[in-house]
């Protein structure tokens, strides 16, 4: 008896590291391309960025991560004026930042090393140099655990996160494919690639501005203003639509921030039946979203799917086409409570979840 608890403990372990790595390659594939873009603005490493980030959030799963979409366990400090959250760390009901979207989590970390006198020094190492700059890091004081150097670098050569710092943001999806092969096989990551590489010959480099009088800098500003709206417009008309495994339905990827209206004047579909199809309450659309052409279907085009990290119902009803609330109806969750998913939970998308 005693020998089959142990070999149940053994294998319970086994199981909670598999999982752990599960969710911690989640956590790459979907933030590796703001580590590549935040290395690319800031010069910081994107494999210290996403090390640190798995490391911080437990692979996605911490508290600060899920409810305040903060990734890098930055506290409110003086100059902070956005929402906060209580939570422990060092010390009981602690002040942390909560972002809107993970994403400014990332840009706030590369802000809080650039802007910090403790931690210039790391900018003049060598920014493929991840061990020079873990061992910065931690003689700069972010962390007090002694061996905080070396859980980065473990990390990092565990999951090959050095590959990301010999990638650029308009080649970060081929390297995650690279990494995870079986990605050819999910249609929403190919949508994406697909849409990505289509940005890539169409996307403007150049206006043409009059010069007028005045500073440089406002110059410039007009510049970027000008070339920002060129691209929307660029990115737009040039959107990749694709047939969604799930009844060939059609959707495409978002390629740029906009709304439901820019969607609405371009296939000739009205805003209130868009917003139906993809069961919206906010015109207001982001780069990624993904958004169909049609209704969605009643059931999935697989049995389940392991939810990942900060998967919504919603995310996952658009993931593979399914009516949200048929998703919830299958899953015996409550729609109007708008209760979410845990990473790792299995969701079901065909028949519905077997009574517990």
């Amino acid at each position: 008896m005693k020998k089959l608890l142990v070999i149940g403990f053994v294998c319970a372990i086994g199981l909670a590291k598999s999982q752990s790595w599960k969710t911690e390659d989640q956590y790459i594939q979907k933030f590796a391309p703001y580590a590549v873009e935040e290395m690319e603005k800031y010069k910081i490493p994107a494999s210290i960025t996403l090390a640190q980030g798995l490391l911080e959030t437990a692979g996605g799963q911490s508290r600060l991560a899920l409810e305040g979409k903060n990734h890098f366990g930055i506290k409110c400090k003086e100059e902070w004026t956005g929402k906060t959250m209580k939570h422990t760390d060092d010390a009981p009901n602690e002040c942390f930042r909560v972002y809107e979207d993970p994403k400014q989590s990332y840009e706030d970390h590369s802000v809080f090393l650039a802007t910090r006198k403790y931690y210039t020094g790391l900018f003049q190492l060598d920014p493929k140099d991840y061990k020079a700059w873990a061992h910065g890091l931690k003689k700069a004081g972010y962390a007090t655990n002694p061996r905080y150097a070396y859980i980065l670098i473990d990390k990092i050569e565990k999951y090959r996160l050095y590959e990301f710092d010999n990638t650029t943001k308009d080649q970060v999806f081929y390297a995650i494919l690279k990494m995870y092969p079986a990605l050819n096989n999910d249609a929403v990551f190919m949508a994406q690639l697909g849409q990505e590489k289509q940005n890539d010959k169409v996307l403007p480099t150049t206006v043409n501005v009059p010069y007028t009088q005045g500073s440089y800098a406002k110059q410039q500003d007009k510049i970027e203003e000008i070339l920002d709206a060129k691209t929307k417009a660029v990115l737009l008309k040039n959107i990749l639509v694709k047939n969604h495994p799930n009844g060939d339905l059609k959707f495409f990827v978002m390629p740029v921030d906009g709304n439901i209206t820019d969607i609405s004047k371009k296939f000739g579909i009205s805003e209130k039946r868009l917003m139906k199809y993809n069961e919206l309450d906010n015109p207001k659309l982001e780069k990624n979203d993904i958004i169909f052409l049609e209704s969605k279907n009643s059931s999935g085009n697989k049995a389940t799917y392991k939810a990942g990290i900060g998967d919504t119902m919603h995310d996952i009803a658009q993931k593979f086409g399914i009516k949200l609330k048929k998703l919830y109806a299958k899953n015996r969750m409550d729609m109007d409570r708008n209760d979410q998913p845990q990473a790792g939970q299995l969701i079901y998308l065909q028949s519905k979840k077997p009574r517990s």
